[in-house]
């Protein structure tokens, strides 16, 4: 084989390596915005605001507290559930209560208390509401036990992921999720959200600006979040397209090279 085609099957091997192995730069860039000098700000106020916008669901764990004047009546009530601290003895046993199938939760004493359609400010009204009958100065706080999302597709760890608090940005569960992968499709992040009218799918740019002021900046618990893969992964291009592409083209350039010899 000559000299000038070994060089040009070199080239071309050079070059199939190349394309093979790179993503456009804009495609893996969050935040992005043509006017570096844009302002932006976010509508919707803090997370603790949004928050109240989650309403509760079955097999959701709820974190109940019961204050009152008097401190035996207290801790009463805050010996139901299920014990779910087992760090040290000298902090106080947090009791969780689930939600069942049918949204109701047994609370001691007073008996089941039913919850549907409820956010926790709206929860806490009722459950004043039920221990009424028998403390008139109970003050109850209610949050979530272990509130978590579920990461599908091209995100480095995958599964239902704990939050650490009720409400992050959908930037820190990426982050938890470690991160979309190099072939993620991150203009088409699909976000997939119990409601109380049903389940709603929705998508979101997360190379635009502009997703601080959606209402999908927040996620919620039990979101579920699909990062979907670019068409290069699906046809096979990747790491696994530039070794095996280019490992056949050398196999048939020294082929070649040894019958033309």
């Amino acid at each position: 084989m000559s000299i000038k085609k070994s060089h040009a099957l070199l080239a071309i091997v050079a070059s199939l390596w190349m394309f093979s192995s790179c993503i456009p730069h804009k495609e893996i860039l969050y935040f992005q915005d043509h006017d570096q000098r844009a302002g932006y700000s976010n509508p919707f106020g803090e997370p603790e605001t949004i928050t109240e916008k989650y309403i509760l669901q079955a097999n959701d764990a709820l974190i109940i507290r019961v204050n009152t004047a008097n401190p035996k009546l207290s801790e009463f009530f805050n010996m139901g559930g299920t014990n779910q601290n087992t760090a040290a003895v000298s902090q106080s046993p947090l009791y969780t209560y689930p939600l069942d199938d049918s949204l109701y939760i047994d609370f001691p004493f007073v008996g089941r208390i039913k919850l549907d359609s409820c956010t926790r400010q709206i929860a806490t009204s009722r459950i004043i509401e039920a221990l009424q009958p028998y403390v008139s100065d109970a003050q109850v706080t209610v949050r979530l036990s272990n509130p978590s999302f579920v990461a599908l597709g091209e995100t480095s760890t995958r599964g239902r992921i704990p939050m650490g608090r009720e409400q992050i940005t959908i930037f820190e569960a990426i982050a938890l999720a470690g991160d979309v992968r190099p072939y993620g499709k991150r203009r088409e992040v699909r976000i997939v959200r119990p409601t109380t009218e049903g389940t709603q799918s929705y998508f979101v740019d997360l190379t635009d600006k502009n997703l601080v002021d959606s209402d999908f900046y927040y996620i919620y618990p039990n979101d579920i979040i699909y990062i979907r893969p670019m068409k290069a992964k699906a046809w096979g291009i990747g790491e696994s397209f530039s070794f095996g592409i280019v490992s056949s083209v050398l196999a048939m350039y020294l082929a070649l090279n040894a019958i033309l010899k």
